[in-house]
């Protein structure tokens, strides 16, 4: 079966499940868009990447100038007891103001600007993947849901039928035609309906609740979805280089290189010389009263410019292991762009083998069922003329249940696959899935604070 040949399949699954559905009822568009807003776990990270952005404005803080005050004061009582002389306090005091700009530290400022500034880089994509990841969770949610209900509803008719049938074999019983093995039988394949139905209402609150966890809402109405068929390139080797180029992991880890490199260049930086310039004004001022020593106060103001030039010879050697260790961690950085590669070319070589499976199992799945329900309507018609068991039929009919049941779970299967598809390229977004849903722009924040030279209070960006 060609992919092609695939993707018209999987838009015409739904018709297979199609039910009538309310006006109000949640579309997977709609449950992905409240995710994306609501999703705690998302807004966390959005959160821990404005607190990444301030890296670069803490690395700019080697730029700019350091201003301290200080002032000090003395008071001095003395009594001098052997010459019985009058007490004196003498009294001094200082202010001062300091102001230290470097001018040159081995380019040490300049690279931890450029590591932090890779570093909120790699965050934003990183939080792309992020929001990727809670978008297919809600994706499987939403699908989960749709497969519970059409299995809840599928048990509820085969609890009836088997209620038909229990009825039918006491009526039978009752005119002769029938034996007490067959009532038994029916009563047993009923009490194990009702413990499939006890089971798949089970399941269904769990899928629910798993719902609410990532969308933040209470499911309304879910529909069976369409399997994605936009975006998805038909050849697989087409959507590995889309995934190459696209994924922000593959950018993220290729950013986190950028940092890496940098973060030698300001190792290496400590072996270079550096210039500082530090400029101070002061004023202090003392007095002297009390016996004869009484003076008039004494004032002064100065103020100095000093250059400071220091060149570093030997620090112990730890210098050179910071060097070597910062070498390591950018090798494995470097060794890192390739696993990240490997594992996303297996995610989408994986989503790709499992939406063709699907789509296989939904044909034969659905010739299995059309089989089963001619056999069970075949058998039927036997057991009326003797032909055939109570349980000929009951077996009959649990070949339908199951055939029903994989038909749910495959059609299940290939809607979470092919949105795994779109979200192993990258194109599992709020930009290329439509949503109607304010997108979260990371890139304001940092904007907004890499040049602060001051304040207490964050930046709000929505």
């Amino acid at each position: 079966m060609s992919f092609r040949k695939i993707l018209l399949a999987a838009v015409a699954l739904p018709l297979v499940f199609a039910t009538a559905a309310p006006v109000s009822a949640e579309s997977l568009k709609g449950a992905l868009a409240k995710a994306y807003a609501n999703n705690p776990d998302l807004n966390s990270a959005r959160a821990a990447l404005r607190a990444t952005d301030e890296n670069v404005t803490i690395a700019k803080a080697g730029y700019r100038p350091q201003i301290g005050a200080s002032a000090s004061g003395t008071v001095t009582n003395v009594r001098d007891m052997s010459s019985g002389a009058d007490d004196y306090t003498y009294r001094s005091g200082e202010v001062g103001i300091s102001i230290t700009q470097v001018i040159f530290d081995g380019f040490q400022t300049l690279s931890r600007v450029r590591s932090a500034e890779s570093g909120v880089y790699a965050g934003q994509e990183n939080l792309k993947a992020n929001e990727i990841q809670i978008l297919l969770s809600a994706v499987q949610a939403y699908a989960d849901i749709a497969r519970d209900q059409q299995v809840v509803a599928i048990r509820k008719q085969n609890l009836a039928f088997l209620n038909e049938q229990l009825n039918a074999a006491k009526t039978r019983l009752d005119v002769g035609e029938g034996t007490r093995t067959d009532v038994s039988q029916a009563e047993a394949q009923l009490a194990a309906g009702k413990a499939l139905l006890a089971a798949a209402v089970a399941q269904l609150k769990i899928s629910r609740a798993t719902y609410v966890q990532i969308v933040g809402e209470e499911p309304r109405d879910i529909r069976q979805p369409a399997p994605a068929s936009s975006g998805l390139p038909r050849q697989l080797d087409s959507a590995v280089q889309v995934a190459m180029t696209q994924h922000p992991s593959v950018k993220a880890a290729l950013h986190a290189v950028d940092a890496a490199g940098y973060q030698v260049d300001e190792a290496n930086g400590t072996l270079l010389p550096g210039v500082s310039l530090k400029g101070t004004v002061g004023r202090s001022g003392s007095d002297l009263e009390g016996g004869f020593l009484s003076s008039a106060g004494n004032d002064s103001t100065a103020g100095s410019i000093t250059a400071q030039v220091t060149i570093p010879i030997y620090q112990g050697g730890a210098e050179y292991g910071r060097i070597r260790q910062a070498k390591e961690n950018l090798g494995a950085q470097q060794i890192r762009v390739d696993s990240v590669r490997a594992q996303i070319q297996q995610m989408v070589v994986s989503a790709y083998a499992q939406l063709e499976a699907a789509q296989a199992a939904i044909s034969a799945n659905q010739q299995q069922l059309n089989a089963a329900k001619l056999a069970l309507e075949g058998v039927i018609e036997e057991r009326n003329v003797g032909q055939a068991t109570t349980l000929d039929v009951l077996n009959a009919q649990q070949q339908v249940l199951n055939a029903k049941e994989s038909l749910a779970q495959s059609g299940r299967n290939a809607v979470v696959a092919s949105y795994s598809a779109l979200a192993a390229m990258g194109r599992l977004t709020v930009a290329d899935q439509g949503l109607q849903v304010a997108e979260y722009r990371s890139n304001d924040h940092y904007e907004a604070v890499k040049d602060k030279w001051f304040g207490l209070r964050t930046v709000d960006i929505k």
